[in-house]
């Protein structure tokens, strides 16, 4: 009898840990799913955060590159200018150097065999400025 009275104790047992167990569950898993869902949103606050920060970190960069690209042409534009300068100067009254020039361009002109008119005036170049002033 002994026996019986164990075992009518020890199912009594099992239908109460399976109840409390199926209470907890019922609690449980709705603050599980809860807290499941907060730790995801997190994960994805974080992500979007961090692609913030690339995005920013490479409009920073591409704006440093344009700035330094600027500047790389503005000075190009000064050693332009100031070799034009140069040039200007240096033809200035100098018939010489222009025919040296004139010269120059008829015989590299030669080995393509492509005849250029250019209008002349006691056999020197007429500039094609002057020619509109007159």
């Amino acid at each position: 009898m002994c026996w019986h009275g164990n075992e009518m104790f020890a199912g009594v047992l099992i239908v109460i840990l399976v109840l409390m167990l199926g209470i907890a569950l019922m609690f449980g898993l709705p603050i599980y799913g809860v807290w499941k869902e907060g730790k995801k949103g997190e994960a994805e606050l974080r992500r979007a955060e961090q692609n913030k920060q690339i995005r920013i970190e490479e409009a920073r960069a591409q704006m440093e590159s344009s700035k330094l690209l600027a500047s790389a042409e503005i000075e190009r534009a000064k050693g332009v200018a100031e070799a034009n300068k140069i040039i200007g100067e240096s033809l200035e009254n100098s018939e010489a150097y222009l025919r040296y020039l004139w010269v120059q361009a008829l015989s590299e002109g030669s080995g393509n065999r492509q005849v250029i008119y250019i209008p002349t005036e006691g056999q020197l170049p007429l500039p094609e400025a002057s020619r509109l002033l007159q």
